[in-house]
């Protein structure tokens, strides 16, 4: 059984919270979206570190998508996941806006 995902809470507030999450060996986030209960949610991920092999973000659509490095993203409106994370550890630092009301 592969280990548990560790995430650390840098920071929150209600409108912004921040990040640093390493994904180990094995594990992988099947197509959801992330449910708010008012406002737009919008993420910044910053992949720190990518896996040797697997582990990729796969998005319906981006706001923008620097390098396979740095996404904009909707998770709100946009389904979205990881492939299984063959080889490695992925760390990723993600930033969370919600906007409006």
């Amino acid at each position: 059984m592969p280990a548990n995902v560790k995430t650390r809470v840098l920071f929150h507030s209600r409108r912004l919270n921040i990040y640093l999450v390493r994904y180990p060996e094995g594990h992988k986030v099947g197509p959801h979206l992330d449910m708010i209960s008012e406002g737009r949610l919008y993420k910044l991920n910053c992949v720190l570190v990518k896996p040797k092999a697997g582990g990729e973000f796969i998005c319906d659509k981006n706001i923008f998508n620097l390098f396979g490095r740095v996404y904009l993203f909707r998770p709100d409106l946009h389904q979205h996941r990881v492939s299984k994370i063959e080889r490695g550890n992925r760390w990723l630092l993600s930033f969370a806006l919600i906007s409006g009301p």
